[in-house]
């Protein structure tokens, strides 16, 4: 038997434990991927136990027993950086690509599986010991038969949660596994967020609430982590260049600057090209000059201030970036989170004088204030919308149209104007109107509630006028667009738990089961968001099956065109735990899922 030199195995070894040490230091894993990667990391520190014992062993070790470890090397490395990925990584990026990110670790437990079953235990002189702990410590899957292969997570819980017998049914699993692994990782409900975000239905795409609670489950609605994330964001678009993966390095970079805005940060022109080489990501840099001093800078803006002003925290923020944060109904801290116990705003003027003393001292201008004030054009834009929403209850048909599409359009600009469209009294008026006898006005009407709903306390100001019942309706009977942001109101309103109640008790899911079975692209799209969220209630979760929303389903999953086998998926794992008889008519929808899955190739 050939033996290579002591020091070229203590070596390897030697470096294969500094890997394993290496990731147990990693302590910022994202928390999309966090359970998998302590996972993981657990499983490396078992190999330590088997490295530590061939070390102290200091004898020469056997060629062949050397390659094997070359190839566990191999592993340890591959493992290594997809835990670095998951610890320094885009948290937006992660989150996007969880399936995929989902599947590297499945190469890499083959990768160490397949080290493993390579090393030579009897020839290195490995006690038993070390060799049962490996055996049945390491990775559990060892214990399973090899004719159902090698599955790299429990086996069991896989057939459990997809009610699966035959375990060879290796196309079915790939299929189901995603949409339950979301419960692990990503959970449902942020999942079908994700997929809200990125739809091309621009108004609903930025609904604030969804955006808030994304930030919050990714920890990106802090300085510090958006400052953090910025970087990895700017650094991902960096590596993967501006030609393949183009339009998912825009998202990403768009969905980064929502996150500011809602932050508070200062919107940027919509001009500027998110992937250009330099002004690639100017709207999430910190500053445009690192010479000017960190205490200068507006926490919000990230520009240098010219009006700083000091919030009940004792923050100091410049006023106009401030006020518009306090404006779009926020009684929080932007820095530190922390509730404010008042709303008054106080002059720095000791830090305004350092901040003038260093511009004259650098020659550097502060940027110039627009000559009109926000308070005059905020009055202007009052005006306008008090004789628009006079012009809501006039008795002239024209006055009325003209005036109800104007506010649909307002409404859809930005958080502010739904704000104070929503104070100026809009609601009551747009609701009748969905009970006029002309079509237009009714579209018009109620894609002005669903821009208006995106503000959270619009959401209970529209329920407590009664629309809900007149969206049904609409949804019912409207016209294809009418339909389509019936729902997706019904999905926005949705949000509070007291809604969802409120809509399943009002016969609201039938109609969007209806639309889900025979609605356009978009109308189904918009079915299957209001049926997830609402299927969090669990009456609702019967009434969908009550109103056969299994059919439907299934025929997402066979049309692969239409694009929307996640959303089907995650539906299907919603309405599983719907009482016992109605779980049984789940179980007959999942078969009938595995059997398409079966015809269907995941890699085309």
């Amino acid at each position: 038997m050939e033996i290579l030199r002591n020091d070229e195995g203590d070596d390897l070894v030697g470096e294969m434990v500094k890997v394993i040490e290496t990731v147990g230091s990693y302590m910022g894993f994202r928390r999309t991927q966090r359970k998998e990667c302590l996972k993981l990391v657990r499983r490396l520190k078992l190999l330590l136990p088997l490295l530590e014992e061939i070390k102290e062993m200091n004898q020469p070790i056997p060629t062949r027993a050397f390659q094997s470890f070359v190839i566990l090397k191999k592993a340890l490395l591959s493992a290594k950086k997809l835990l670095k990925h998951c610890n320094f990584g885009s948290k937006i990026f992660l989150a996007m690509e969880s399936d995929a990110v989902m599947s590297r670790f499945h190469y890499v437990y083959d990768k160490l599986n397949e080290a493993l079953d390579g090393l030579m235990y009897q020839e290195l002189g490995i006690s038993e010991e070390v060799q049962e702990q490996r055996k049945f410590g390491y990775y559990p899957c060892k214990a399973i038969p090899h004719e159902i292969g090698k599955m790299k997570f429990d086996v069991k819980f896989y057939q459990s949660s997809y009610r699966i017998a035959d375990p060879k049914i290796t196309t079915t699993r790939k299929q189901l596994q995603g949409a339950k692994r979301r419960t692990d990782t990503l959970d449902i409900e942020l999942a079908m967020d994700m997929m809200v975000i990125f739809s091309k239905n621009d108004e609903r795409n930025a609904d604030i609430v969804i955006l808030e609670r994304l930030a919050k489950k990714l920890d990106l609605y802090s300085v510090g982590d958006l400052e953090i994330e910025t970087v990895a964001v700017r650094k991902l678009v960096k590596e993967r260049g501006t030609t393949k993966h183009a339009e998912s390095s825009e998202q990403i970079v768009d969905l980064l600057r929502k996150f500011k805005q809602v932050a508070g940060f200062d919107e940027v022109n919509d001009n500027d090209k998110v992937l250009d080489k330099s002004p690639s990501l100017r709207c999430l840099d910190r500053c445009r000059s690192m010479l000017i001093p960190h205490e200068f800078l507006c926490p919000i803006s990230l520009e240098i201030m010219t009006d700083p002003v000091i919030i009940a925290t004792g923050q100091t923020y410049e006023r106009e970036s401030i006020q518009k944060w306090l404006n779009s109904n926020h009684q929080t801290c932007p820095k530190t989170g922390e509730t404010l116990s008042h709303l008054a705003l106080a002059p720095n003027f000791a830090l305004r004088n350092l901040i003038l003393q260093w511009c004259e001292k650098n020659n550097f201008e502060l940027p110039k204030k627009e000559s009109v004030s926000v308070a005059e054009n905020q009055n202007a834009f009052l005006d306008e919308v008090s004789s628009l929403v006079q012009d809501l209850s006039s008795s002239q048909l024209g006055t009325q149209s003209q005036a109800v599409e104007k506010i649909r359009m307002l409404s859809k600009e930005n958080p502010e104007n739904r704000i104070l469209i929503a104070n100026c009294g809009a609601i009551p008026p747009l609701v009748k109107l969905l009970y006029s006898p002309n079509w237009k006005v009714k579209e018009h009407s109620v894609t002005a509630l669903l821009n208006l709903s995106l503000d959270e306390a619009n959401k209970r100001l529209i329920a407590r006028e009664g629309a809900i019942p007149a969206v049904i309706e609409v949804l019912q009977n409207g016209t294809d667009e009418a339909r389509e942001n019936s729902a997706a109101t019904l999905f926005s309103l949705s949000m509070l738990n007291e809604n969802k109640v409120m809509i399943g008790s009002l016969k609201g899911i039938p109609p969007l089961v209806k639309l889900l079975k025979n609605g356009t692209v978009r109308g189904k799209k918009d079915a299957a968001t209001a049926l997830f969220n609402l299927s969090l209630n669990q009456s609702n979760k019967t009434r969908a099956i009550k109103a056969g929303i299994i059919e439907p389903l299934l025929h997402l999953l066979k049309e692969k065109s239409l694009g929307m086998v996640d959303e089907a998926l995650s539906i299907f794992d919603s309405c599983e735990t719907a009482g016992r008889a109605k779980r049984d008519r789940a179980v007959v929808g999942y078969r009938d899922a595995c059997r398409v899955c079966e015809r269907w190739d995941p890699e085309e």
